[in-house]
């Protein structure tokens, strides 16, 4: 699993594919779909899927398969080089999601979720699998959100396919227990090589997780009061944007006075009622002029300005 290409450009999504074994090219398999890193404020969010024969898919178990988060870091690296051992039946592939993707996504206009963001993962790894030459004939997924909502949306996009979408999947499908592992593997080799471009010396940030104390004292430590945190951590979750507005110089963005401006020019909603309104100078009724127009939220959400010369 060469990372080297996420490790130079860690703020950027990363694919890493495993060779497709000509077995799977051939015969109709099984596909499972799972994830790591979903919860953490630090480092990237992997998604995984793992696929093989159907008539293999139980061979799985014998490698030792299991979900991933039974297992300490040391077995799910023995279980992984398994998995590499028998690559002559066994494929895999992964999405390294950056955290300033995360977070960039959930502060976009309108905005894009976790879930949605995990969902274009999965799918965007099934049609990578499709595309290599994969025979997917069944698909297994661990749950984000409602299984059976997901599971109505990935059969939609794949009719031709048996879509199950269940809690706990990484424990009752072997293809899903392998993806889980992929992805876990994957997220600790990123992190432990992971490389601060803004030259921050620290290897220790504890587990990621919000309650961790030792999380806590990195985020309080790393925080710059005016360009705010190094790119591992996720700036969207509310314990970092809480930790921001507490500790960073508050900033007004030209964009933020100008919708000011725009409310004070609001005209008042008693005019479109009124029957006529009198000049000054004599009695004759005058029309209200018309409100002024506001851009079309198109352009607002995209910071679209017009262009007035080339």
């Amino acid at each position: 699993m060469d990372l080297s290409g996420y490790t130079e450009k860690n703020w950027e999504n990363f694919y890493v594919d495993a060779d497709v074994p000509e077995v799977c090219k051939k015969e109709p398999c099984v596909l499972g779909v799972d994830e790591a890193g979903r919860g953490p404020v630090l480092g990237p969010m992997v998604y995984g899927i793992c696929y093989c024969p159907v008539t293999k898919h139980e061979d799985l178990k014998s490698e030792g398969v299991a979900d991933s988060k039974t297992l300490t870091e040391e077995q799910r690296e023995k279980i992984f080089d398994k998995i590499q051992e028998n690559g002559d039946y066994i494929g895999w592939s992964l999405e390294v999601i950056s955290p300033m993707y995360i977070s960039t996504s959930m502060y976009k206009r309108p905005k894009v979720s976790l879930n949605e963001v995990s969902h274009n993962a999965a799918i965007s790894l099934i049609k990578r699998a499709i595309a290599a030459g994969v025979k997917v004939s069944e698909v297994y997924v661990d749950t984000v959100g409602p299984p059976e909502k997901y599971e109505a949306k990935l059969q939609e996009i794949f009719p031709t396919l048996k879509v199950c979408v269940a809690k706990k999947a990484d424990a009752l499908f072997p293809c899903v227990s392998g993806a889980s592992i992929c992805a876990k593997v994957a997220r600790d080799r990123a992190l432990k090589g992971w490389s601060f471009p803004e030259d921050i010396e620290i290897d220790n940030w504890g587990s990621g997780y919000p309650g961790d104390a030792v999380t806590k004292n990195f985020l309080m430590n790393s925080l710059d009061p005016i360009f705010g945190f190094p790119g591992l951590v996720r700036f969207s979750w509310s314990t970092a944007e809480k930790i921001l507005e507490e500790k960073c110089i508050p900033v007004m963005w030209k964009d933020d006075e100008e919708e000011e401006e725009k409310k004070d020019d609001t005209p008042s909603v008693l005019q479109f009622f009124a029957r006529k309104q009198k000049e000054s100078n004599d009695d004759k009724p005058t029309v209200p002029p018309p409100p002024k127009k506001k851009r079309y939220h198109y352009f607002t959400e995209r910071c679209l300005a017009p262009v007035t010369s080339f």
